[in-house]
């Protein structure tokens, strides 16, 4: 194996590893619910305090240009250790909902030293590939995500016998991102294609947005970003309360949520390789479309347990796999000396947005149920549609994708 892919490689392992934090406690609603007493809302503050405070560290990062000053390897594997401390907390110490929103918004900081440093080192081994490189990157960030559900339908995992269901999830999330600190740390390196930067310049994270390519991808991004947390929090929801209202098995139900989450991670490496060689806009607006659709859809499966799954596995497909090709497109259309800069600036913003949609989901639901509540996710791949085609029409766009826009 060449050195270039046994370093893609590890590093997209230690994000799928650190990226387990993110949903761990989401994935365990049902069980905190049971034992806290949660309202709706303070369900939905169960993952809108890990954006909020991705967002919090996002705005930090990119004006202190984190990304690009300090060693990416040393910024991804400290992070890694504070998100797993910050995480394992919840099991150790906190004994109700406050403390526990609390030490989600540190998982949610240090998991900005995770996300676009990973992208950009990612970027450091990959040129004319460089879709298919930060592809893999965010098909493990994908996996990683879901993996939280996996192990929640594991049968160990839900056992009664000495613990509690929910802790043993949030303590294999915390061990997974430890690991995933020690790869980086160790045993990761950058690329030929690395640009560093000593200089800080905190008015970078504005004036990317004043660009007007880079702006329409990121434009591009925040409706993909409307649409793709609040997927992945309140899909494996919808097959619960599916799979409840036909009769059929709740574990079963886990698992479905699962491989709706995952099946971005196949996603995502595909679109990467097909993206560079048709180009970032034509990847985009096709995965935007299917998501779209599958978002306007989901409600008339609902009463088809079977047929709703399987929707939600393409929808799971389709909606990850245009995500790598927003933030490779920032990385093509940026300074290079300040690409870590624009990512995190990148990501910042669409987490924010993903606060709105998350919230009010579950308060939609009481008034259309759940199976129509999701279709209004559709106004976002619409918006991304129309900025990425915007987009492909520029000048600048031939700077993706070796001039395939």
């Amino acid at each position: 194996m060449s050195r270039k892919w046994r370093n893609l490689l590890l590093l997209a392992m230690a994000a799928l590893l650190a990226m387990s934090l993110w949903f761990s406690a989401s994935s365990v609603v049902p069980q905190l619910t049971s034992e806290w007493h949660l309202s709706s809302e303070q369900q939905s503050w169960l993952t809108m305090s890990v954006q909020i405070g991705f967002v919090v560290g996002a705005l930090l990062s990119a004006l202190l240009n984190l990304a690009d000053r300090v060693s990416v390897q040393r910024l991804f594997a400290i992070s890694a250790v504070i998100g797993a401390i910050a995480n394992a907390s919840i099991v150790i110490v906190v004994q109700s909902i406050g403390p526990a929103l609390a030490l989600r918004f540190l998982t949610g900081v240090a998991l900005t030293g995770v996300y676009p440093p990973g992208m950009k080192l990612m970027a450091t081994w990959c040129k004319e590939d460089r879709g298919l490189g930060i592809g893999l990157l965010v098909g493990a960030l994908t996996v990683g995500s879901a993996t939280p559900h996996l192990l929640n339908a594991i049968p160990l995992m839900n056992s009664e016998i000495s613990v509690p269901p929910w802790r043993p999830v949030l303590l294999t999330a915390s061990a997974l991102a430890l690991l995933a600190a020690l790869i980086v740390a160790f045993f990761v390196h950058a690329g030929p294609f690395l640009v560093f930067t000593t200089r800080f310049d905190w008015r970078y994270a504005g004036r990317a947005l004043a660009d007007r390519a880079v702006r329409l991808a990121n434009f591009g991004y925040l409706g993909h970003m409307w649409e793709l947390y609040a997927m992945w929090t309140w899909v494996p929801i919808l097959l619960l309360v599916s799979y409840q209202h036909s009769g059929w098995n709740e574990a079963g139900a886990r698992l479905a949520g699962f491989g709706a989450v995952a099946a971005g991670g196949l996603g995502s490496v595909l679109a990467g390789i097909l993206a560079d060689r048709w180009g970032r806009t034509t990847l985009s607006i096709v995965s935007l479309a299917v998501s779209g659709s599958c978002a306007l859809i989901a409600g008339i499966t609902f009463q088809m347990p079977a047929l709703l799954t399987t929707l939600c596995l393409i929808w799971g497909f389709a909606v990850v796999a245009d995500s790598a090709q927003f933030s490779t497109a920032i990385s093509e259309l940026s300074d290079p000396q300040y690409v870590g800069t624009a990512l995190t600036m990148q990501t910042g913003l669409g987490f924010l947005l993903t606060i709105l949609t998350i919230y009010w989901a579950p308060k939609l639901s009481g008034v259309f149920g759940w199976e129509w509540t999701l279709a209004i996710l559709a106004l976002g791949p619409a918006f991304g549609i129309w900025s990425m085609w915007r987009l492909r029409r520029l000048p600048e766009a031939a700077k993706m994708a070796s001039g395939n826009r």
